[in-house]
């Protein structure tokens, strides 16, 4: 391509990581024909004036994906709509079935409206989860366990994916970062989706209960793609095209009344 004068480059560069969600040092070297020193230091200037957010080996996205909300922050983020996302979400649960609760808020709500069901088995590597049931009687409560990530109270690592590989479960419910119909369900954090596609692999049905504010963002680390997900639970505020393709995938989606 022409060669860009600095700012031209820089705003190119802004325009591509909105574009593509992330972007390498080495592809822009080679897209603008420059050194990647010289990227690393349009990144610097991006990054200070945060327009992207620098990440290893080269940029992301900068909004509430590239800055991840602790769980104060989170809960009380759309606070209300998760409750309803929450109720909608138990209801799709059974009795008598065993089912993995991922970490986070939108599914602690999850967990908030299972007090009516009998016979539970649930699984969670989130310590606000387990504690939100831990006054239920009939609903037995399991731990990953794992190394404990404070700013998430949710459990990772090698111990935590151990525990999941000695069972077999009906459902697992997941809340997610990213939904993207191309690149899939994404996260943040590397062990979080490390951790979150085992999960996946050990459920019959996966279950997403999200606000439909993640859809079309692309989170750094993917789970899984769209074509995995059984069920979808989410507001109307979702876009029309998602709806027509993951029930075209075979997706089951459940929008909930305004």
């Amino acid at each position: 391509m022409e060669a860009l004068n600095t700012i031209e480059r820089q705003q190119e560069i802004v325009r591509l990581t909105n574009l593509q969600g992330k972007v390498s040092v080495a592809e822009l070297s080679q897209r603008f024909g420059v050194s990647e020193v010289t990227i690393r230091s349009d990144l610097a200037v991006l990054d200070s004036k945060r327009l992207l957010v620098r990440s290893r080996g080269g940029a992301m996205v900068n909004d509430d994906l590239s800055r991840e909300l602790s769980l104060k922050e989170k809960r009380q983020k759309h606070s209300e709509l998760k409750q309803r996302l929450g109720r909608a979400a138990a209801a799709l649960i059974k009795d008598d079935e065993r089912i993995i609760l991922d970490s986070g808020t939108t599914t602690e709500e999850v967990a908030a409206n299972l007090r009516e069901h009998k016979n539970l088995i649930v699984m969670t590597n989130g310590l606000n989860i387990a504690l939100e049931l831990s006054q239920v009687d009939k609903v037995e409560v399991m731990m990953t366990g794992g190394t404990l990530r404070k700013k998430s109270m949710s459990f990772y690592g090698a111990q935590a994916e151990q525990a999941l590989k000695h069972y077999q479960f009906d459902k697992v419910v997941l809340g997610v970062d990213g939904f993207d119909l191309k690149t899939g369900l994404s996260t943040h954090f590397e062990a979080e989706a490390t951790l979150n596609r085992l999960m996946c692999e050990v459920a019959r049905e996966v279950v997403v209960v999200t606000d439909s504010s993640k859809f079309e963002r692309r989170g750094f680390h993917l789970i899984c793609s769209a074509m995995q997900v059984h069920t979808l639970v989410t507001d109307a505020g979702i876009p029309p095209l998602y709806v027509e393709e993951l029930t075209r995938m075979g997706v089951q989606v459940h929008i909930i009344s305004p």
